[in-house]
């Protein structure tokens, strides 16, 4: 091990980068060559033959009874939202600590995003919180599974029961993660899987929505195929403006391959989640959140997430550590994954494009339109995101992630010296 850290001109622990690709499978390559051979690859008719097998394989491993693929995972839970009869000016509340698009999604459709606090214990949406922000106007609440936690579906429930609202569980990181034995995305009214690039199950892009109602699944259908309604999905009354939010045939052909492929990367992803874990603890410093809560019966992993303890690293600022094992060529993130929502420059709502919003928060949401101190001690201090790709390799990659730790772990004098 080298003598000197790499921020200061040491050599790096690790030279190569993490493979973050998608996983391709033994039929892959088959699957969309017979897609292009056909020359139909758009997503007309909806639903075409590949969207339609890999609806079959994928709702009925979730145990959904209505789903469809669509473009994306943002627009996925605008869609899921009208669906479920939010209009412009309802209230839909959901954590202030996730993607900024889970709150764009509900922008987008004229509605009001109220961000409430997480629980300290699992970074996810505090029950609490969601009680206390319901008011005459709310209409759905949206928890996120965040990395590797499931929100407290039964708490959540209890809630929306007693207020008479929908849940839509934004499900982009949990893809057959259990809560009682039964896959999230289909506890709520609706939940909303992602496709995105850097998710466990990828096609590049897209989204996936299920539904419990057969009617909100048929409006799905019809929002998604530009306001259409067609066999399928034209028996609900009247009919509403879509966006062309379908998925092509390429995406669902290769979705196919990703379904095949899970399992065996949970496995390698759990135990690796397991070592690294164990591993941290040896070292110190580094806590995972939440517990081992028995109603969460299958985690994901799309991240892990653990919680920097500064009195184990001699008072030193997470940031401070993260940037000297990001030199060593291991890419843990602190808040470059997840600022608090309304702390996003990328959250850019003012009432002059989003007129709903300015009986709430006046001319725009911005760092001071919420009070969460929880979330911004997250981002801001104690948050350690260790995304699936470095979970998915060999016993070597993992050996370098520990032992970049435990080498800036043995030279914090160094970073004691250049503060």
């Amino acid at each position: 091990m080298s003598n000197k850290l790499a921020l200061f001109g040491g050599t790096p622990v690790r030279h190569k980068e993490f493979y973050d690709g998608p996983h391709i499978g033994p039929h892959d390559l088959d699957r969309l060559k017979a897609v292009l051979d056909s020359g139909n690859f758009g997503g007309i008719p909806f639903p075409n033959a590949q969207h339609t097998a890999f609806v079959d394989l994928f709702t009925g491993l979730l145990g959904a009874p209505h789903g469809l693929m669509v473009s994306n995972g943002t627009i996925s839970l605008s869609i899921a939202l009208r669906a479920l009869g939010v209009c412009a000016g309802d209230e839909v509340i959901t954590t202030g600590y996730t993607w900024m698009g889970t709150a764009a999604a509900i922008v987008h459709i004229n509605a009001v995003p109220v961000l409430v606090d997480i629980d300290p214990a699992t970074w996810c949406i505090d029950p609490t919180a969601v009680e206390a922000a319901v008011t005459p106007r709310t209409k759905v609440i949206v928890p996120v599974h965040l990395g590797n936690q499931i929100a407290d579906l039964d708490a959540l429930r209890a809630v929306a029961s007693k207020h008479g609202l929908a849940i839509l569980e934004d499900t982009a990181h949990g893809h057959f993660a259990e809560w009682r034995g039964r896959c999230v995305g289909t506890h709520g009214e609706a939940g909303s899987f992602s496709f995105e690039s850097s998710k466990i199950m990828t096609a590049g892009e897209g989204g996936f929505l299920v539904a419990q109602d057969e009617h909100v699944y048929q409006r799905m259908m019809s929002l998604a195929n530009c306001g259409r309604k067609e066999p399928g999905y034209d028996s609900f009354p009247g009919r509403t403006l879509g966006w062309s939010a379908r998925a092509s045939e390429l995406q669902a052909a290769f979705m196919i391959g990703q379904v095949e492929q899970h399992d065996a990367l949970h496995a390698k992803r759990a135990a690796s989640a397991a070592k690294l874990t164990a591993g941290l603890a040896e070292i110190g410093g580094f806590t995972p959140v939440g517990d081992d809560d028995p109603r969460i019966t299958r985690r994901q992993y799309y991240e892990v997430i653990y919680r920097f303890e500064p009195a184990a690293w001699e008072g030193l600022h997470r940031d401070q550590v993260l940037s000297a094992i990001q030199a060593e060529g291991i890419d843990l993130e602190g808040d470059t994954f997840y600022p608090p929502v309304h702390k996003s420059e990328l959250f850019d709502v003012d009432a002059a494009h989003w007129p709903m919003i300015a009986e709430r928060y006046g001319e725009r949401i911005g760092p001071e339109s919420a009070d969460l101190p929880v979330a911004d001690r997250a981002a801001a201090d104690e948050s350690v995101w260790v995304h699936h790709s470095l979970l998915t390799g060999d016993d070597q990659d993992l050996g370098d992630i520990l032992d970049a730790v435990a080498k800036v772990r043995a030279h914090l004098h160094e970073l004691h010296d250049a503060r």
